[in-house]
């Protein structure tokens, strides 16, 4: 992405109030619908008695705390601080774009819940995609930064779920 590409992407939404409006309304509508429905989701697998609560637990938590780290030390900045452009999406913090970290969020909530519903899994993964473009149409992250947060969500499950065997507690 380059400076004029931010410039005239973000530009077309801080031209109009409502435009911004929609765009922060839409990240929090989004973002609120899936850090609602992960500790739901970890309640129905308590009341069901479900042998995956634990590792429905330990594996998004580890994989988050592993990406806070990495973005801490890598501490890629963010387009707005990159271009000296404003955001469409108010952001405080500096640095730490790289990968997003919601984005990743989302993705390996939704394999979380894929393991036991496959179709509200596909529903959050789709839900993911959407706030991967309001975060780069928003301002605060890039294409890459969406993409890896993304591509991490999923291989973070995939391993969590997948391919490391589970014996219960």
């Amino acid at each position: 992405m380059t400076r004029e590409t931010y410039r005239k992407m973000t530009g077309y939404f801080l031209q109009d109030e409502k435009k911004v409006r929609r765009i922060i309304l839409a990240n929090r509508l989004l973002t609120g619908i899936v850090f609602v429905s992960y500790p739901l989701y970890l309640i129905s697998l308590l009341l069901k008695r479900d042998t995956l609560l634990p590792q429905a637990v330990l594996v998004p938590a580890v994989s988050f705390v592993v990406v806070t780290l990495f973005r801490k030390i890598v501490n890629e900045p963010r387009p707005y601080e990159k271009y000296d452009l404003p955001p469409v999406i108010d952001k405080d913090a500096g640095g730490k774009s790289f990968p997003s970290r919601h984005v990743f969020s989302v993705f390996v909530i939704a394999i979380t819940v894929f393991v036991r519903n496959p179709v509200a899994g596909c529903i959050l993964a789709m839900i993911g995609i959407m706030i991967a473009v309001i975060r780069v149409i928003g301002g605060v992250h890039t294409v890459w930064d969406v993409t890896a947060g993304a591509a991490v969500g999923i291989l973070s499950g995939v391993i969590g779920y997948y391919m490391l065997p589970y014996q219960g507690f």
